[in-house]
């Protein structure tokens, strides 16, 4: 029976009004098919919201209210699930240690990134600011809970990942009430996920979704900041809509997406920025040698000043045949170097540094002029026997901390090392703590010739099966899963466990490390995973020729101020990099400044 047609008793009773849900009726709906809108007003306003909102990078230090932040979780707590099964979990972090840590991670990607792209992609990638992690006063990591089977929640069965779309959904909520309160919010997605998900302690089967910066913003953004750097531009809307289907087979379709990859407080960083946002040049107008007076000026550096530390030591392994010179070479350069003539006094005394020289492990007798640390224990070649005793490693430790600190506190110290043999110590040191393979490490160091590579390549991977079989590695292969200096007793060199100490200590006198070759760079790697914090007082001086010297670079997240293939060592480059600073750092504190104007 057609009920248009029959007829219908007289509409005379009540209609049962639920005090629960809907309480509509169809024929109201259908009187009414716009009654649910807001009205032209709020629509506008939410589309104000949708245009306005930017990912911001740069953030002031001020603390975020805690009725704010409320109203942001709030807001993500709102968004559509899928079978409304709420999958996120909002990790808010302050803590400036977990913070550190987490910047530390977005700095290494960076450079990983950049390095996939093509050279000039690839600089562009490094001149933006991709995230504010250090700046912005909250982190909050957004975690999606995936430990209930897909096939048990609504939704999931057809669809397994609709429950990390549930999760953009809260970050999207997040992201419109952060703008529509005045906040800034960036997500950074910068991050290896097993390794972002090991900092936040999350159990198997709950998974990241990168970390947002939560603060006031340090910038205000008209556009969105990518397309502002020329970096793409937002597609007109009739390219990405298309209409039933997807065009045939012999359409190509629109265009696919390119495919492009205690440390100093957040007030601090952001007043360096700031300072340098008035100066009369565009901003960034100095490349990498900005961003490296950001780091000496953020560390609250009080003086231009500097000082070089080379740090001189023999090894053992040069028995094996990895050195193209005789053993006394190194007690040569270190007697010239007390004589002033050695070229890394030379080129530090040229760039206005002081110097401190210490024998750290010289064969013969103590040298006249240098601070002596040597070891008093047994000393190993690697192949056969540990480096040095653990007891050994403190005590350098300690004595580089207390000269690191006195060297030149609130300025800069440059670090430098000499040692016949100590780029295979290197090479043994990075396949431990990088967990790389002996061939993909060993490098030329000074005059090696083939036979001599592959005699060096076969004694690293000879030490790394010693440790191996003395059950010392980790299930990842790796040497540091505990205390990083059990690194340098097993595999390294005495000069490498005085400079760790110097850079801990030179950071502890807020003063900046710049870092020479790959010795150098080691060195802050250890003490870094010692202490968290010292990543933001070190500047990588320069990149060497050593080929690992960059895989460690990008591990301290550090792009290197000068490529210049140098590979003389003795803190050659890192002297050469100070002298580029202390001028960079005179340019940004005469250059003229800008006054506040009234925007047009």
């Amino acid at each position: 029976m057609d009920p248009a047609t029959h007829a219908a008793p007289t509409a005379r009773w009540r209609r049962p009004r639920v005090t629960t849900g809907d309480a509509t009726s169809a024929a109201e709906r259908a009187d009414d098919p716009t009654g649910w809108a807001f009205g032209d007003s709020v629509v506008e306003g939410l589309e104000h919201v949708l245009r306005a909102r930017r990912d911001i990078r740069r953030y002031r230090p001020d603390p975020v209210p805690g009725d704010h932040l409320a109203r942001v979780l709030a807001a993500g707590h709102a968004a559509p699930s899928v079978g409304h099964s709420q999958p996120w979990r909002f990790i808010v972090v302050t803590e400036p240690t977990t913070r550190e840590r987490a910047a530390a991670m977005a700095d290494r990607e960076r450079l990983r990134q950049a390095a996939l792209l093509e050279p000039d992609r690839g600089r562009r990638l490094l001149d933006l600011q991709l995230e504010g992690i250090r700046e912005a006063p909250v982190g909050i990591v957004v975690t999606c809970d995936r430990r209930a089977a897909a096939g048990g929640v609504l939704g999931r069965a057809t669809f397994p990942d609709a429950d990390l779309w549930s999760c953009a959904c809260a970050i999207q909520n997040m992201w419109l009430m952060a703008r529509g309160l005045g906040l800034g919010m960036g997500w950074v997605t910068l991050f290896d996920p097993v390794e972002l998900a090991s900092l936040m302690i999350l159990p198997d089967d709950v998974e990241t979704m990168g970390w947002l910066c939560l603060g006031w913003p340090n910038e205000r953004p008209p556009e969105p900041g990518l397309e502002r750097h020329a970096w793409s531009k937002r597609a007109p809307l009739e390219d990405v809509v298309l209409r039933e289907r997807w065009p045939s087979a012999d359409s190509p379709g629109p265009v696919p997406p390119e495919s492009h990859l205690r440390a100093p407080s957040p007030a601090r960083v952001v007043d360096v920025t700031d300072h340098a946002d008035g100066m009369l040049t565009p901003p960034g107008s100095l490349g990498v040698l900005d961003r490296a007076i950001d780091i000496v000026l953020a560390a609250g550096a009080t003086s231009p000043d500097g000082a070089l530390i080379l740090v001189g030591a023999d090894h053992p392994v040069v028995s094996l045949g990895v050195s193209a010179y005789r053993g006394e070479t190194t007690r040569e350069i270190l007697a010239a170097a007390i004589a002033g003539e050695a070229m890394g006094v030379v080129t530090a005394r040229a760039a206005g540094l002081s110097v401190f020289l210490v024998d750290a492990g010289l064969d013969g007798p103590l040298l006249d002029g240098a601070f002596s640390a040597r070891p008093s224990g047994r000393r190993g070649n690697l192949r056969d026997a540990d480096a040095m005793t653990r007891s050994d490693v403190d005590q350098l430790v300690q004595l580089g901390r207390s000269t690191g600190s006195a060297a030149c506190p609130g300025g800069l110290v440059a670090v430098g090392e000499v040692g016949l043999g100590n780029t295979t110590v290197a090479a043994a040191l990075c396949c431990a703590l990088l967990t790389k393979p002996a061939a993909d490490v060993v490098g030329l160091g000074a005059g090696a010739d083939t036979d001599m590579v592959q005699r060096k390549t076969a004694v690293v991977e000879a030490a790394l099966a010693r440790v191996r079989s003395e059950a010392r590695l980790s299930a990842d292969d790796r040497l540091d899963a505990g205390d990083p200096l059990d690194v340098l007793a097993a595999l390294g060199g005495p000069e490498i466990a005085f400079l760790t100490g110097a850079i801990l200590g030179a950071a502890e006198s807020r003063a900046c490390i710049v870092l020479d070759g790959l010795a150098t760079s080691l060195a802050a790697l250890i003490a870094a995973r010692c202490e968290p914090g010292v990543r933001s007082y070190l500047i990588a001086g320069h990149l060497s020729r050593e080929k690992s010297h960059a895989a460690v670079l990008v591990e301290l997240g550090r792009e290197p101020l000068l490529d210049l293939r140098l590979r003389a060592g003795e803190g050659v480059g890192a002297a050469l990099a100070a002298g580029v600073l202390r001028n960079g750092l005179a340019v940004r504190l005469r250059t003229g400044r800008t006054r506040m104007e009234p925007r047009p």
